[in-house]
């Protein structure tokens, strides 16, 4: 790969340098789980040592480094480590098979692998597999060396000399590092995140969400993911704020930190809000210095919205999504009341177009898949040129598989996944839409809205609904005919779900989710018996 050696492009990957740079004494991460405390400056020398010791270990520029790791300072020093030694960082799910970490990890072509103690039994698993990993040189253990020949991090970073560390140069267009996607419809892909993505998603959540410098922000969901990485820790990073990192999500641990470290903004899924505001701490947690709280990955249930607002704070709604970045629209406060259920508007110097299927651009108030065009897109996907071709098309424009319709005033609301999309008697049918109406049922705590074949109707709508406990039967089940005249009275009547099944709960993803094929499957394994 070709290099630039200009001055803004040897300083377009290193975020952290630059930070540190600006203000190296402000406070820039605590650490829950240890207690410990990094300035700018302190954190960023340890991303240094971090980069010298991959340097050390003969790693050269665009060589995969893998991380297998929970939440951990170790983690936010590899993520900033990887521009400043021009390592492509290669992020492992935790919850994955060793059989799903072999094939991610020969797909990349990872020459080394970061790992936590805490997951050492899937790495023996993954070390023992007979068509393992081979292409891995180097172990390097974050804890205590599951085998002999593993590299102890601790004294690998100890053993290098920082000063006079100079950034390897970088192009605005090479990787940052690769990210898997979840695989809940298929083989993971890795999405190639350049430079400018990572910079620019600072940049844009920053100044669209109007972050500030005195601003804190707990980050209590995965590193690993795309969310735990670029909201809110990149975009904090970039305007001087702290960053409060949890090992893991514990609901009375979370409401402790955000009182005692002030935080100020908080992201999350609709799942752990839920959680959150079940935990016994909600009534009674301080919450005066919480600005917002932002819901992404799934749509947030009203009855959540509604619970923190008679707490006093507000929710915002995000959308974003790995290939194109975590936050791509944003809105104000006044905005989410002014526009329930929307996403926002898209952020500054974002082309977001909504096409139908012959690729013409659809008229206000209808649905259309969502395309984005801008420097937050990513370069597509690793090793897959045609899934590359098929999402990324000759003019730059990112179709990303999810329906949305756009307002008078230019906000944006999702539809769904055009993949969802339910075709039922010749007419489209957009689930997202549906969910969002059962939701606002009182007696609904979840929903979601799957299509399954019919004879007459070419396919037919089949509503998986939670039901608040205080409100469900002796059979924990409501009357399906008290949600048909609900939704009767605000859908046209060709939406409304043909069926209705009862759930304690939905399964999802660890980033919240909903995993319809499982729920589909379920109901095609009963016979498709309504």
């Amino acid at each position: 790969m070709l290099h630039s050696e200009g001055a803004g492009d040897r300083l377009a990957g290193d975020l952290l340098g630059e930070r540190a740079r600006l203000t190296p004494d402000a406070e820039a991460l605590v650490v829950v789980d240890t207690g410990a405390r990094l300035s700018y400056r302190e954190l960023d020398q340890r991303a240094v040592r971090c980069a010298l010791a991959w340097r050390g270990l003969g790693l050269e520029p665009d060589d995969r480094v893998a991380i297998l790791a929970h939440n951990r300072v170790e983690y936010v020093e590899a993520f900033f480590a990887a521009p400043k030694a021009g390592i492509v960082l290669v992020t492992l799910g935790t919850r994955l098979t060793a059989r799903e970490l072999a094939e991610i990890l020969a797909d990349a072509g990872a020459l080394a692998v970061l790992y936590d103690g805490a997951l050492g039994e899937v790495v023996d698993e993954l070390r023992n597999l007979e068509d393992g990993p081979a292409v891995v040189e180097h172990w390097i253990a974050l804890d205590a060396p599951r085998a002999a020949d593993d590299l102890p991090y601790a004294e690998l970073v100890a053993a290098v000399e920082p000063s006079g560390f100079e950034p390897t140069p970088r192009a605005l267009d090479d990787l940052h590092c690769l990210l898997y996607t979840s695989g809940t419809t298929g083989t993971p892909k890795g999405v190639m995140i350049p430079h400018r993505q990572v910079i620019w998603n600072g940049y844009n959540t920053a100044c669209g969400w109007q972050l500030r410098a005195d601003d804190v922000s707990p980050i209590f969901t995965p590193l690993y993911h795309a969310g735990g990485l670029m909201a809110f820790l990149v975009p904090i990073v970039t305007i001087g704020g702290r960053i409060v990192l949890h090992g893991g999500f514990d609901a009375a641990e979370v409401w402790r930190t955000i009182e005692a470290e002030g935080c100020t903004v908080v992201l999350g899924v609709p799942t752990i809000w839920k959680m959150l505001m079940e935990a016994p701490e909600f009534p009674e947690v301080d919450l005066s210095r919480v600005r917002w709280l932002i819901s992404g990955g799934a749509p947030l249930p009203e009855y959540i919205a509604e619970a923190y607002r008679a707490r006093g704070v507000e929710f915002l709604q995000g959308f974003g999504m790995t290939e194109v970045g975590v936050n791509c629209f944003a809105m104000t406060v006044d905005d989410s009341r002014r526009k329930p259920g929307s996403i926002g508007k898209p952020m500054m110097f974002t082309e977001v177009r909504l096409v139908d299927d012959d690729g013409a651009d659809v008229a206000v108030g209808q649905v259309g898949e969502m395309l984005f065009r801008g420097p937050h897109v990513s370069r597509g996907y690793w090793n897959r040129p045609e899934a590359t071709a098929e999402a990324l098309d000759a003019d730059g424009w990112f179709h990303s598989g999810d329906a949305a319709r756009r307002d008078e005033d230019g906000f944006v609301y999702v539809a769904g996944r055009t993949k969802d999309m339910i075709i039922s008697g010749g007419v489209n049918i957009y689930p997202a839409e549906i969910e969002a109406q059962l939701l606002r049922h009182s007696a609904v705590q979840d929903a979601a809205v799957v299509g399954v074949p019919d004879e007459q109707w070419g396919e037919v709508g089949v509503a998986f609904v939670v039901a608040r406990a205080e409100v469900t039967d002796g059979a924990g089940a409501l009357d399906e005919s008290v949600l048909v005249e609900h939704l009767q009275g605000r859908l046209a009547r060709y939406k409304v779900p043909k069926i209705y099944r009862w759930r304690d709960e939905l399964p999802r993803t660890a980033y919240g989710k909903v995993v319809k094929g499982i729920l589909r499957d379920e109901y095609l394994a009963e016979g498709g018996a309504s």
